[in-house]
């Protein structure tokens, strides 16, 4: 993963699991160890749904940079179908607190997009080529009279 990649998958995995740290303090004063447990678990998850989907759609803006705009709509359009069938497979489950864990999952799904959104407008990546000058004077640099 190039350093630019790494540095964003950090810059939007910190805050996302400092939210989740809060998430779990809240969601063990408000529900218990069950509320704890389920703010882990939403934490956790979208970590892993993000990152992964981050990862993707790296790799095909480097591989596939035509399609880079449509892949990112459809893959953000299936995190967040993921992330509702997962809130709905564990709605009724006793394993942890559904409730801390639907907050917890919205909220770090808040902070996770706009941290990302934050890294790539802080991000200084070139998106057009610069010329190369090992041809001898370009055009720019040449006088005009």
């Amino acid at each position: 993963m190039p350093s630019n990649d790494a540095r964003t998958l950090l810059h939007t995995a910190v805050p996302t699991a400092v939210a989740g740290a809060v998430a779990v303090v809240i969601s063990a004063v408000v529900a218990g160890g069950q509320g704890a447990v389920g703010a882990v678990v939403g934490t956790a998850v979208v970590i892993a749904f993000m990152g992964i989907g981050m990862v993707v759609l790296q790799r095909t803006a480097k591989h596939l940079p035509h399609l880079f705009q449509a892949m990112g709509l459809m893959l953000y359009t299936a995190q967040l179908l993921l992330l509702l069938i997962f809130m709905a497979l564990f709605k009724d489950t006793t394993l942890f607190h559904p409730k801390a864990f639907a907050f917890t999952l919205l909220a770090a799904t808040i902070v996770w997009v706009a941290a990302q959104a934050r890294a790539y407008m802080k991000a200084k990546i070139l998106y057009v080529e610069p010329e190369s000058t090992k041809g001898g004077d370009s055009e720019k640099t040449r006088s005009s009279t």
